[in-house]
């Protein structure tokens, strides 16, 4: 589906936003980070510690007071459920599911709305995505944005062609500006993980580390396998969807 294509510069970029195929298919722009949202104030009225950890998320303690995205109707969710696999193996990642279904309040069917949800205060916790929480912070909403220990699952927005395109050398030009610097501080405005390094300025209220808290995502893997992990995914925890 895409046109394979090496944008003027694309050695500059940091090497895990490039497509490993030579030419590349697609260059990577900036990355949202997986994050928790906890509500400082729907927290402490239930005497709810600031989890450290994912695995901190399985406590007795939390039950009922967490909130997720449900994978097969959200990208964020996904990549929670995928990054689970990878840093705890297939066992250990199904197991810490399991465990932190007992915990879940309910799935969303929306990425940003776990922690739209926790700002408001309808949940002390919501699983979800830095930049969301961030911006819920930004407008006053009494957050902590937490990045856990093991490590973040993470996705990125990236840039390709499309096969066939008429205006192949039009394209061309647009993929080559989405990779300089001058792009990638206006990525920056909104995303604290761009392509190009040097190049990103801490954003308000993102927390700090992130960069070392990312997990060397196997894109690849989660690809190959998504469909045979959203099905045991449905199986075992949809009981607990929204409506939609």
């Amino acid at each position: 589906m895409t046109e394979p294509y090496a944008p003027k510069g694309v050695d500059k970029l940091d090497k895990k936003f490039v497509d490993s195929a030579n030419p590349p298919h697609w260059t990577g722009m900036d990355a949202w980070i997986a994050s928790v949202c906890y509500n400082t104030v729907e927290a402490g009225k239930k005497n709810l510690p600031v989890p450290k950890s994912w695995k901190d998320l399985t406590k007795p303690v939390y039950q009922g007071s967490v909130v997720m995205p449900n994978p097969n109707s959200s990208g964020t969710g996904f990549l929670d459920v995928s990054s689970w696999l990878q840093m705890f193996g297939e066992d250990g990642g199904w197991k810490y599911m399991d465990d932190l279904h007992k915990n879940i309040a309910w799935y969303t069917h929306s990425g940003s709305k776990p922690c739209k949800q926790a700002a408001a205060g309808e949940i002390p916790i919501g699983v979800s995505f830095a930049f969301r929480g961030a911006k819920s912070k930004a407008k006053g909403a009494p957050l902590e944005i937490i990045l856990p220990s093991e490590g973040v699952g993470w996705d990125m927005e990236a840039t390709a062609i499309v096969k066939g395109t008429k205006k192949l050398d039009a394209a061309k030009k647009r993929v080559d500006f989405s990779i300089t610097k001058e792009a990638n501080v206006m990525y920056n405005k909104g995303y604290a993980v761009v392509a190009y390094p040097g190049v990103a300025k801490p954003v308000e209220h993102f927390p700090e580390g992130i960069l070392d808290a990312m997990i060397d995502n196997k894109f690849e893997w989660a690809a190959t396998n998504r469909k045979r992990i959203l099905a045991e995914w449905q199986k075992r925890y949809d009981s607990k969807s929204e409506a939609k």
